[in-house]
């Protein structure tokens, strides 16, 4: 399982850095102040045992200095002072908190969590001492969970999740109180694995593959009904992978060649059947040209008869009208040319008159 955590960010380092600070500055503050009096006291002492140097010369009296020798005054003011300021600067330190961009402050009271709001964005003012401000990131977050579950028709699959979610910006507070800052492992994950434990077990281990939209709907709809009632807002969910058993892989893998074959196998009579309709229609198409070159043939024998019948006809009309019709086809079809005459009463093609015949 791999969760991103919630970054907080505390105050109480703050308070204790400053408090370290201030416990620092009082012990060097104690420690020069002993030595300057300690200073002061030698110099009594070496006054009162020698009234003067070695070399026979009269000492000093220190108390002849103004002030006793020492600033007394201004220490007096001074040592009262730096201690003002530095309690000032503890107190305003407790009082201003910052909420970061990306976050919302929850405010405690002597650690007692305040539910009626949460800070926005920038900087508060608060009582020191008594309250203090942690704060709650309510920027999109990132989850990746990986839950095993059992498919309708009872195959073992895991199923990863990424789910995207926020808290809610308005009631930052209250999951605070009730969850702290590890609300994730605390709600969210299982949250995630029993909705999708509860929707794979609705679908057949091959419509988990078929139907993943319908699947990532149903999970995120179970998703967000479970995490609304913490406060955390879910903005979407990914499955990032579907993964069976080997031997259930090895079924589909099989199964799908298998498919891939009988594919093919009928494409190929497809083909095959298509061809043969193409050479049945070529047959058919054939058949019709040729039926219809011989209706053709008929019809102009038809004609051609029918013509050579009525010129017939025309023909016997006028020779029975005018006998010497058929003379006068013969000199139309003679190409000038005497025809050779064979044997005895050989008649010529075209008969000349004779001059009695003629007159």
């Amino acid at each position: 399982m791999r969760t991103v955590w919630c970054r907080s960010v505390a105050d109480e380092g703050t308070i204790i850095a400053i408090a370290v600070t201030v416990f620092i500055l009082g012990i060097i503050g104690f420690i020069a102040y002993k030595r300057i009096f300690a200073s002061r006291a030698i110099g009594r002492k070496i006054y009162r045992g020698r009234k003067s140097t070695p070399e026979g010369e009269p000492l000093e009296d220190p108390r002849s200095y103004p002030n006793g020798g020492l600033p007394r005054r201004i220490t007096k003011i001074a040592i009262p002072v730096i201690i003002g300021i530095i309690v000032l600067s503890v107190v305003i330190a407790s009082s201003v908190k910052i909420v970061e961009a990306g976050y919302r402050g929850v405010l405690t009271n002597f650690g007692a969590v305040d539910t009626s709001m949460s800070l926005n964005e920038g900087i508060h003012f608060v009582t020191p001492f008594r309250d203090n401000v942690v704060p709650i990131e309510v920027r999109t977050q990132k989850i990746v969970e990986s839950a095993a579950s059992a498919s309708k028709d009872l195959q073992d699959v895991r199923t990863e999740v990424a789910l995207n979610y926020h808290v809610s910006p308005d009631n930052a507070q209250i999951l605070y109180q009730q969850l702290g800052f590890e609300y994730a492992p605390r709600v969210i994950s299982p949250a995630i694995q029993e909705s999708v434990k509860q929707v794979t077990a609705r679908f057949n281990a091959e419509e988990l593959i078929t139907k993943r939209e319908t699947v990532k709907t149903e999970i995120e709809l179970q998703i967000k009904q479970r995490l609304a009632i913490y406060n955390v807002i879910v903005e979407t969910i990914s499955i990032t992978e579907f993964k069976f058993s080997d031997q259930f892989t090895r079924a589909v893998e099989a199964k799908v060649e298998a498919e891939q074959r009988a594919l093919q196998a009928s494409n190929e009579l497809r083909r095959i059947e298509i061809e043969a309709q193409q050479a049945e229609a070529k047959a058919i198409g054939d058949q019709k040209a040729n039926i219809a070159v011989a209706e053709g043939l008929r019809q102009a024998n038809i004609l051609e008869a029918e013509g050579e019948a009525a010129a017939i006809k025309i023909i016997d009309e006028q020779l029975r009208n005018n006998p010497n019709y058929l003379e006068w086809l013969k000199t139309q079809r003679w190409d000038g040319k005497l025809p050779l005459v064979i044997g005895e009463g050989g008649t010529p093609f075209i008969q000349i008159p004779t001059e009695e015949e003629a007159q």
